[in-house]
């Protein structure tokens, strides 16, 4: 149980008058122990170095009275030196269990170190302060990464961090937005006055450029759940995929190192995949979509600030608000009357003598007339030239085939208005022969033209044909090209 012991009243010392220096003394003596480049990293040290750490903190940090003083906090005078108020300080921290007292029984010599709780709760206030750049945005990754590892190496610990990792996506989103509606209410809470209003915007300014550039643009980018999500899952079902011996030698070792897990009927090494799965499920389908809307509306209420300040801004020098507000203060009478002598003093017609010097006489411009009328163009062409070009337009849409010879041929013929059969056209190759096939397609196009016309019919007369032992019949058709009735 938390509160047994000396941590009966663990908190005690963080709600009384001086807080705000206990706060400041826990970090800077965890900066001491554990973080700044004099540390001396974990290890307990002597009274007279941590009255020394408190005096530097008693200096930086204020008192905050609050109305009321607990116990015998009632003087405000009761410390003479800060020397005095950090003994204080330290055997407030040693009684309620923030700090531990170790005596070496061979020296008989005391020294001070944090005891497992006291540093467990001073974390958060140092990670609240930190300036350095933190990498919560890559927990996605580092899931992604241990659970590859423990695939292809079987390191049981490699698993324990995917499980880590996956647990701080979820309490990342929720710290981020958290962080954005505390932002945001701010920002509601500073719109009253204009100096507010301009801290509000540099603030968010500071945001985007200190906040979401480094941390929020990465999370919905590099390390987008959605995008790693599906590699996560195939990761997990092949590590569902292994032999037997792998996931019995994982299962003992977990067993071994969470016992609390283990339960009959059930697998600690399956849980723990389950629990992997979910979180990045929640993630991507709960977690994401909140950050997004969180992060949408903190936007649209810095754009409403900014667009108040715009609004102020171009007011600096209009002064129709203070008319307005000068002629709300009058009596109806008074403002008649100052309306009447603006109105005297607005009046629309102004007679002047117009400045000779703006005068200028200008040249009259002769508009330019465009011909836009069509002319059908019958009579430029007579009946021979309208027959040939209907023809090559013709030959363009039947034969798909490039022989100019046998395009030659047939322009040639009806153009002069014969009659010609597929039997007068010579085949002397295979392009010869594919354009003889296509050329039943003049009837199919047929119709580019309303004064002519093609009348294709079966050649049926008599005449004497080889046979080349190949074919036995062979179909001919006549083409001629005549002028539509009108």
């Amino acid at each position: 149980m938390f509160f047994e012991q000396e941590r009966g009243q663990f908190f005690r010392p963080l709600t009384g008058k001086y807080r705000a220096q206990v706060m400041e003394c826990l970090k800077e003596l965890y900066n001491r122990l554990y973080s700044s480049s004099s540390a001396d990293y974990g290890q307990a040290i002597q009274r007279d170095t941590v009255i020394e750490v408190f005096q530097e903190a008693l200096v930086r940090a204020p008192v905050l009275a609050d109305g009321y003083d607990s116990d015998d906090e009632s003087s405000e005078s009761r410390f003479r030196t800060s020397r005095e108020q950090a003994g204080w300080v330290l055997n407030q921290l040693i009684e309620f269990g923030w700090l531990e007292k170790q005596v070496d029984e061979a020296s008989l010599q005391s020294t001070f170190g944090f005891t497992r709780y006291g540093r467990q709760f001073t974390e958060p206030f140092i990670e609240e302060s930190r300036a350095m750049a933190r990498t919560r945005h890559r927990n996605t990754r580092n899931t992604r990464n241990s659970l590859e590892s423990f695939q292809e190496r079987g390191d049981i610990y490699d698993l324990l961090d995917a499980y880590e990792y996956s647990e701080r996506i979820i309490s990342d989103f929720t710290d981020v937005i958290g962080e954005l509606e505390e932002r945001k209410r701010d920002l509601v809470r500073e719109m009253e006055d204009q100096l507010l209003i301009e801290r509000a915007s540099e603030a968010f300014f500071d945001f985007m450029e200190n906040r979401f550039q480094p941390d929020l643009s990465v999370r919905l980018s590099a390390d987008n759940v959605e995008k790693h999500r599906d590699q996560i899952q195939g990761l997990i079902e092949q590590i569902r995929k292994q032999d037997v011996d792998f996931k019995a030698r994982a299962e003992k070792r977990l067993r071994e190192l969470l016992p609390e897990l283990a339960k009959e009927g059930s697998s600690v090494l399956w849980t723990i995949l389950d629990g992997i799965e979910l979180r990045m499920r929640n993630a991507s389908d709960i977690m994401l979509p909140a950050l997004r809307r969180a992060l949408q509306s903190f936007t649209k209420r810095a754009d409403i600030i900014i667009r108040q300040m715009s609004y102020l801004a171009s007011q600096q020098h209009n002064d129709v608000l203070a008319v307005c507000k000068h002629l709300s203060s009058l009596t109806e009478e008074e403002q008649t009357t100052a309306l009447e002598r603006a109105g005297e003093l607005m009046e629309v017609p102004q007679l002047r003598l117009v400045d000779p010097a703006y005068v200028r006489m200008h040249a009259t411009r002769t508009r330019q007339k465009i011909e836009a009328a069509l002319d059908d163009g019958k009579g430029d062409f007579d009946v021979d030239a309208r027959r040939e070009i209907y023809v090559q337009q013709v030959l363009d849409q039947a034969f798909l085939v490039n022989q100019q010879a046998l395009r030659h041929f047939m322009s040639s013929k009806l153009s002069s208005g014969k009659k010609i059969s597929t039997r007068d056209i010579p085949i002397e190759s295979a392009k010869d022969f594919l354009a003889v096939a296509h050329a039943i397609g003049l009837g199919a196009a047929d119709g580019l033209s309303s004064e002519f016309e093609f009348l294709i019919d079966y050649d049926d007369s008599p005449r004497e044909e080889r046979s080349d032992g190949y074919f036995i019949k062979k179909d001919h058709f006549t083409f001629e090209l005549v002028q539509k009735q009108s």
